[in-house]
């Protein structure tokens, strides 16, 4: 094999690799470049915790993920829920702030409602349960203000 024939070969080979590797690093990471789905907003007192990139779940089965938090002018954080194309969202939907076990990841639980009409791409949902704060509830207990 010639000289210039197998450096091709060689760059094609190294070209292939990289391209799986960034298609595995998308996939594996949950990334999304495109933005499939649908983002819809809601707005919390409290979200003690809560990372961009957490799940959001729906009867327990991941439906989306938290694509961005903000402050919003009125002192609550703005989350930003990118859901996926199929998930029907009402406007008696209500997203509450949980947490997986006692310790666990901070996740955004979704009740999609049934009111008949739906929330649209970029959306808004009304209904709003901030996290519950362990340290607070233990403070008032030891301290005897329950």
């Amino acid at each position: 094999m010639k000289r210039g024939n197998l450096e091709l070969v060689v760059g094609v080979f190294v070209l292939a690799g990289l391209a799986c590797l960034a298609y595995l690093a998308v996939h594996l990471g949950k990334m999304e470049i495109f933005g499939h789905g649908y983002q819809v907003t809601a707005n919390f007192d409290n979200i003690s915790g809560l990372k961009a990139g957490a799940a959001v779940e729906v009867a327990g089965v991941e439906v989306g993920r938290v694509e961005s938090i903000t402050l919003s002018p009125g002192d609550q954080a703005k989350l930003v829920l990118r859901l996926q194309p199929g998930i029907k969202v009402y406007d008696d939907a209500i997203a509450s702030i949980r947490t997986k076990g006692i310790i666990g990841d901070k996740f955004v639980k979704l009740s999609c409602g049934n009111s008949g009409k739906l929330i649209a791409n970029g959306g808004k949902i009304r209904d709003t349960e901030s996290a519950v704060e362990w340290e607070e509830l233990i403070a008032k207990y030891i301290h005897g203000k329950v």
